[in-house]
């Protein structure tokens, strides 16, 4: 594991500060920051991750390209939305299965935002045919889905968040016993750090642990998606 910490305070400075002045010239002129205390220290950690994330399943992938990688860009996609600030306040890397070609495959995830740092795994709003999917595999494998959900670490550590439907979804008893998950539309699971872990030369081994705590949540997922684990 890692003797220096990947990440300093100054991640969260330059966000906080890029809050408050989110248009371009501000960044311009502040990029170097970026460059030095978000985007380098970011990339870093996810070679450093790399390894580990092998050793948890060969089929997800650890890319420390600053395009087209892990690692989203800071750049905001502005076209549909009524938010035109050019920039996100957070940084963040998703470990996705490398059969998944966007944020909604199946993957691990870390978040980093003044105040909030966050472990995430699972799948974020699957297309209909993958939510049709997992929902199918709950209401066959009932027990497996409870053992997964269920898992000592997993259970230790993680919450189930996102959102649900208030109805039950089409085709789907709703007496079965576990019918509030298959109403779930996100199969996410959030784990928080302290700003204070983020920063302390363990937390790379921190993180690992907590995507290793998931392994029986994704193993089901991903199994249920019809993909290799």
């Amino acid at each position: 594991m890692a003797k220096t910490a990947h990440f300093n305070p100054e991640i969260f400075g330059f966000l906080t500060e890029l809050g408050a002045n989110n248009h371009r010239e501000w960044f311009a002129d502040n990029k170097p920051r970026y460059e030095a205390h978000v985007k380098a220290p970011l990339q870093s950690f996810i070679t450093d991750f790399g390894p580990h994330l092998a050793k948890i399943s060969g089929h997800f992938v650890a890319d420390p390209r600053g395009n087209g990688g892990s690692m989203f860009r800071i750049y905001r996609d502005t076209r549909f939305s009524k938010d035109k600030t050019p920039y996100k306040t957070h940084a963040a890397a998703q470990f996705r299965h490398a059969q998944g070609k966007d944020v909604h495959a199946p993957g691990f995830y870390l978040h980093i935002e003044p105040g909030q740092v966050f472990a995430g795994c699972g799948i974020w709003k699957p297309d209909s045919a993958s939510l049709k999917k997992i929902r199918t595999a709950i209401s066959e494998d009932g027990a497996g889905w409870k053992r997964a959900i269920g898992a000592k670490a997993f259970k230790a550590r993680y919450t189930l968040t996102g959102e649900s439907l208030t109805r039950p979804p089409r085709g789907f008893d709703a007496e079965h016993a576990l019918i509030e998950d298959i109403k779930r539309k996100d199969f996410v699971a959030t784990f928080t750090f302290s700003t204070k872990d983020l920063c302390q030369p363990g937390f790379l081994g921190e993180y690992v642990k907590a995507c290793k705590a998931a392994n029986g949540f994704m193993k089901y997922l991903t199994t249920a998606l019809e993909l290799p684990y």
